[in-house]
């Protein structure tokens, strides 16, 4: 008998749980939050060749050394500063065969097998610019101090957690709004919150990459112009009623 008690109550309580998730009704939400970013992130790289490594990581030091400078003159601090990537790669040369087996002064041979003729290095940086009144000046600074690249000018927020609140109330309220709305028309009663689940969107700015030569700026040429636009943060939610 103290078994079948036992049981019973186990049931009992199993069919009231099923019940209780079963009998659900879900609402979505979506909050929207905008604001002007207040920092810009910014890739850039320098690439060096020489006839052996050594040589090439020694000059690609001198440039990095020298780029670095002009951003800590920025008022750029050193936490926003940093390496993304070093690499060193040997250039060969490839093998090209004399055409029709004959040599001349036009058509010259080299060598049947590919050599290494030198060597590449390749130190990729990241840096958050907060003065947005400045990028414009940096980015032609950066060329100008030794980069050979910039690329993936971005702009962020660089705390959004704040604005991801402010979303989300409002994702959570139009959620709440609908299932009032339901409640009223269908003529149901809705009792607790038994699920929630939440989805959050949105991207920094991001401007086209393109590569930047030292040599093909011109002198005296102004720098250039970045509008920072708006970003935007969406949450969306999923509120899970359970139906009296």
């Amino acid at each position: 008998m103290v078994i079948l008690a036992v049981f019973l109550l186990v049931s009992t309580n199993q069919i009231a749980n099923t019940a209780a998730t079963t009998n659900t009704v879900s609402f979505s939400g979506e909050g929207k939050v905008s604001a002007k970013p207040d920092v810009a992130a910014v890739s850039f790289s320098i690439v060096t060749e020489s006839a052996t490594s050594k040589a090439a990581q020694d000059e690609n030091s001198k440039k990095s050394q020298k780029v670095t400078d002009f951003m800590k003159n920025q008022r750029i601090a050193d936490k926003d500063i940093k390496t993304t990537g070093y690499n060193v790669y040997p250039q060969y040369n490839y093998p090209r065969p004399c055409p029709l087996g004959a040599t001349s002064a036009l058509y010259p041979c080299v060598e049947k097998e590919q050599r290494i003729s030198g060597y590449q290095v390749t130190q990729l940086f990241g840096v958050k610019v907060r003065n947005l009144d400045n990028v414009g000046a940096i980015l032609d600074g950066l060329v100008a101090a030794g980069a050979n690249q910039v690329y993936n000018l971005g702009f962020q927020i660089d705390n959004p957690e704040k604005l991801k609140s402010e979303a989300r109330a409002k994702a959570v309220e139009d959620a709440k709004k609908k299932a009032l709305e339901l409640e009223s028309q269908v003529g149901i009663k809705l009792g607790k919150i038994v699920n929630y689940s939440e989805n959050t969107g949105g991207w920094p700015i991001y401007f086209e990459a393109k590569a930047i030569s030292a040599d093909g700026r011109g002198g005296g040429a102004p720098a250039p112009s970045i509008p920072t636009g708006e970003n935007e943060i969406t949450v969306n939610v999923t509120l899970t009623y359970q139906i009296k």
